[in-house]
């Protein structure tokens, strides 16, 4: 095979539409922009979400809810999840490397669902009041 006899696969290449070539194409006179309107004028155009004047829908619903973008950098883990990790020291990088957490996160909190009794040292994690004193309980410690 040479560069020069490359062809792409048939069907693969469309010829473009040329509007305003004459009748024969079926595209000719108005070139499919049918007669008269804003939309048949060279550079006349709405913007997005544009009614016609009429009250558009993203002003006629209410504001209503937040969704912080920050929350996508935190993360939660339960107690029982940690005990099957089976893992006596850990930290963000051993719950991302065992897919317990996103990549993409950067605050881990430990939270106190199920129950826990090896004994963990959790480094850089947070934990709440309840799972903190869970892992203390089984002999572990939090940092």
């Amino acid at each position: 095979m040479e560069l020069n006899s490359i062809k792409p696969a048939a069907g693969a290449k469309h010829a473009k539409r040329r509007v305003g070539r004459g009748i024969g194409s079926g595209l000719g006179k108005t070139a499919g922009r049918g007669h008269k309107g804003q939309k048949s004028r060279a550079g006349g155009y709405h913007k997005v979400g544009f009614e016609g004047g009429q009250m558009p829908l993203q002003r006629r619903l209410p504001k209503r809810g937040f969704k912080s973008q920050t929350l996508k950098y935190n993360a939660e883990v339960t107690l029982a999840s940690l005990e099957v990790l089976g893992l006596a020291e850990v930290d963000m990088l051993a719950l991302k490397q065992a897919g317990l957490v996103g990549q993409m996160a950067k605050v881990v909190k430990i939270i106190n669902t199920g129950a826990i009794t090896r004994s963990v040292k959790l480094t850089g994690v947070g934990a709440t009041a309840a799972a903190k004193s869970a892992i203390e309980a089984a002999g572990g410690s939090v940092a």
